[in-house]
């Protein structure tokens, strides 16, 4: 490949999806949505800067058709688009530097892409929408540079039959209601990945929590005892985890609970989306609770540039699941951290953690593996100077992306130690590294 081609390749991770030739400075999305349907029409303006001279600015966009492109007010009429890709030609290059904007109506029946790790993107339920974008599904639903290094603001408006709630990445700022159909305005404006925008649409009934740090509550009305219940420890859980991590990173908090049932989870940007399995009464799920809580700050606020370093997602979240259990007088975290230990032991030890690989990176041993390596390396420094580590990597990282290396240093850097060897074993070895 070319160096220009290297250029305008995305991530590694996922080949053919995002850039790098171009950063997005904000998303604005204007979204008409027919549930019955399932019809979707968009206006979307994106503001982006050039990272090198553009002769053509490819977007990611799934199966939706473009009918029109503007580019800096002016009918585009050199357009091109494949199942997955826009591609829009200036008449003359953007030169690297260079801010342009560009405007695009488009619209289609959305429907989740197929990926190595199964359909992803927009997802149609018994009774509404759930978008579960990561890594790659956001163009299910708008154009985009789907790069997990790329963030933008965004501002999104969006309606659809008055009696759905509709949940949007950020805060909501409006709701008119006009001819029985309902428009939410939402705003998002902390820098915020592709993957991490959302939507989700169903008959849901609403309610907050004006704590310390807000909770917006979004759930089928059935279910609203069990999601008393069940996020009952909410609040604590923010407090704790804003005391050992830093403070919490967004305005607010968004709890969806769809009323289907769900794999796993999602996370979202300061959202965190669950199926109706997951809330029990009975706090079944209360792990999974602080996972997706503590992706707020590790994943959210503290991204990464590229999909290798997953493990500072979810290593640290599955680190988060055993600091809150130790907090809250469960198992303790070094309790957790050895019952894991063994059972990696009987795993097969084929996978380097630090750099997995497309087809492994959600691969449990990278989240088991990831917390022992956080585990370890508390036991090793002790209490004061590893939490103090956490703290400021959220802090100097905020609302940006890092990787391995620069959490390498940030660790060496607090201890005066080199950590080289410890980092090579834990994370670049297959073999699991022995312990006391």
């Amino acid at each position: 490949m070319t160096g220009r081609g290297v250029v305008y390749a995305g991530d590694p991770y996922t080949p053919g999806i995002g850039t790098w030739a171009y950063r997005v400075l904000t998303y604005d999305l204007t979204l008409d949505y027919r549930v019955e349907t399932n019809r979707l029409d968009g206006v979307a303006v994106i503001v982006a800067e050039a990272v090198v001279d553009l002769d053509h600015i490819p977007l990611d966009l799934s199966k939706l058709k473009a009918t029109k492109v503007r580019l800096d007010g002016r009918r585009v009429n050199r357009m091109s688009q494949s199942t997955h890709t826009l591609t829009v030609r200036p008449d003359r290059p953007i030169a690297a530097g260079t801010r342009f904007e560009l405007q695009i109506d488009y619209g289609g029946r959305p429907g989740p892409r197929r990926s190595a790790w199964g359909p992803i993107g927009w997802e149609e339920l018994d009774d509404g929408v759930l978008t579960a974008s990561q890594p790659s599904g956001s163009s299910t639903w708008f154009p985009c540079n789907d790069r997990p290094g790329d963030k933008a603001a965004y501002r999104i408006r969006f309606t659809a039959e008055e009696d759905y709630t509709v949940v949007c990445s950020g805060l909501l700022v409006q709701r008119t209601v006009r001819s029985g159909r309902a428009t939410w305005l939402w705003e998002q404006p902390r820098p915020t990945a592709a993957y991490l925008a959302t939507v989700q649409i169903g008959h849901y009934a609403r309610r907050s929590s004006l704590g310390e740090v807000p909770v917006d509550y979004a759930f089928p009305a059935a279910l609203d005892q069990r999601v008393r219940a069940d996020f009952s420890p909410l609040e604590r859980m923010i407090g704790y985890f804003s005391q050992v991590f830093g403070p919490y990173p967004f305005d607010r908090f968004a709890v969806v609970v769809t009323d289907d049932d769900l794999e796993i989870p999602l996370e979202a940007q300061a959202m965190a989306i669950f199926g109706a399995n997951h809330v029990d009464g009975e706090s079944g799920s209360e792990r999974l609770i602080a996972h997706e809580l503590a992706h707020q700050w590790f994943g959210n606020s503290v991204g990464v540039a590229a999909w290798k370093d997953i493990w500072l997602n979810e290593g640290f979240a599955c680190y988060a699941e055993w600091l809150w259990s130790e907090h809250d007088g469960g198992p303790s975290a070094d309790r957790l951290a050895r019952e894991h230990y063994q059972r990696l032991r009987a795993a097969p030890q084929d996978l380097v953690i630090g750099e997995p690989g497309a087809a492994s990176m959600f691969d449990d041993r990278v989240y088991k593996r990831g917390a022992l390596t956080l585990h370890a390396l508390r036991r090793d420094v002790g209490d004061e100077t590893f939490f103090g580590i956490l703290r400021d990597w959220t802090a100097e990282h905020a609302h940006a992306t890092a990787d391995t290396a620069e959490f390498i240093a940030l660790v060496e850097a607090r201890t005066g130690r080199s950590f080289g060897a410890y980092f090579g074993g834990w994370l670049y070895s297959s073999a699991l590294p022995a312990v006391r």
